[in-house]
């Protein structure tokens, strides 16, 4: 268990009722240590009453009926009044080591007599420390080689931008090589082509088929089985369809 210690400064939180009769005790605990002792009620405590770091020590529910409630608000302003590694003694009829840990005391320790003792940690609160990395831990790091394009890391492969397309990726198509099949899709015409391709594969010239329903320009859910138009784009009545060969691509 902490106890308290020569020279130390103690502050003792209180109930409003139990003033007047903790004073024996503050008066006992003043000769003990022979430092400064502080009683004050839990209610008249602020972050403003007391500066940062003013405590060695600090009781709470010296005496039954513990009736000083342990609020998340008083922990966190008795943490921010002890010194580093300084102590709290407190009483509660219930166990309140998990706010003790929540609000950053270390060293929890429960008692059989409803004491719970705990300290603050070695630095203030809110204190800032550097990080020293050891020179080994190259965090977010690629190195470059320039010898080898192709690079790999353990983790991924590093590729060489240029090396993924070559020549002929950059070579425009010639425009009789689009010519597709308006059936197969495929540039080879099939073998009852009739949408003009095995002609002009042949160098040939086709005369525009002339339809004996009238509905074959509207698309294929109007045309007959054998319609010279079968596989072809719906198109306006007596124009000449053909595939648009100059666009890019």
């Amino acid at each position: 268990m902490l106890t308290i210690g020569k020279g130390d400064n103690v502050l003792i939180i209180c109930n409003k009722n139990e003033q007047e009769s903790l004073k024996s005790l503050c008066t006992d605990v003043q000769k003990l240590t022979n430092g400064s002792i502080i009683l004050e009620e839990s209610e008249k405590i602020t972050s403003s009453s007391h500066p940062v770091s003013s405590f060695d020590v600090v009781i709470t529910n010296p005496q039954p009926p513990h009736s000083v409630e342990h609020t998340d608000n008083l922990l966190a302003l008795i943490v921010k009044v002890l010194k580093p590694n300084g102590k709290l003694i407190a009483r509660d009829n219930k166990d309140i080591s998990l706010p003790l840990k929540l609000n950053g005391f270390i060293n929890v320790q429960k008692n059989n007599d409803d004491t719970i003792s705990a300290q603050k940690p070695s630095f203030e609160v809110g204190s800032k420390a550097v990080l020293k990395l050891s020179d080994k831990a190259k965090l977010w790091t690629i190195d470059n080689n320039d010898e080898d394009p192709w690079y790999s890391k353990d983790d991924g492969e590093l590729i060489e931008q240029d090396l993924l397309i070559d020549q002929d990726d950059l070579t425009k198509p010639d425009k009789q090589s689009l010519r597709v099949c308006a059936t197969t899709g495929k540039r080879k015409a099939c073998a009852d082509c009739s949408c003009g391709l095995a002609e002009e594969l042949r160098g040939e010239t086709k005369e525009t088929p002339k339809s004996s329903c009238g509905s074959c320009y509207l698309g294929d859910a109007f045309r007959c089985a054998t319609c010279p138009y079968l596989g072809m784009p719906a198109f306006k009545p007596g124009e000449t369809v053909k595939l648009d060969l100059d666009s890019d691509i």
